[in-house]
């Protein structure tokens, strides 16, 4: 499970609905609430699923969440890791773990990706060479426990 510390000034104040959604327009999603906390994710996973460097990824409670239009495909990328994307577009959307308690969304699919502002660097063991690492943000070499 992803469990990422954060204080109550790192992500937006608000309970409003937020929405997302795929380059091409066939999938939106929703959630309610603020965002539990926000992490750039360096693992090459991430990397391979989306064809970056990192993925920037927004922890979202899971009652909170609901597509609502279209479908996300889902692949199960590790065991229990399941990565969700548009099948007619390919935009990587979110992605949840069996025994996770948050779902977690790419924060640039987000219609205003400002309200999750990442906190913290995990995977480090796998950063590009070529990615300069913003070093106020906390950094851990795996995933911490």
């Amino acid at each position: 499970m992803w469990v990422i510390e954060t204080s109550e000034q790192d992500m937006s104040e608000t309970s409003e609905t937020h929405e997302g959604g795929c380059l091409c327009g066939a999938v939106r999603y929703a959630f309610t609430g603020e965002p539990v906390y926000s992490a750039n994710c360096h693992c090459r996973s991430c990397q391979r699923a989306v064809g970056a460097g990192f993925v920037t990824w927004t922890a979202v409670k899971k009652e909170g969440f609901a597509v609502t239009q279209g479908e996300i495909k889902y692949c199960e990328t590790s065991p229990g890791m399941h990565r969700g994307f548009c099948d007619q577009c390919g935009s990587s959307l979110e992605g949840h773990g069996d025994d996770w308690d948050e779902n977690y969304v790419t924060s640039a699919s987000l219609d205003d990706p400002t309200i999750a502002t990442p906190t913290t660097n995990v995977f480090l063991d796998h950063q590009q060479p070529w990615v300069r690492i913003d070093e106020s943000l906390r950094c851990y070499e795996k995933f911490p426990d």
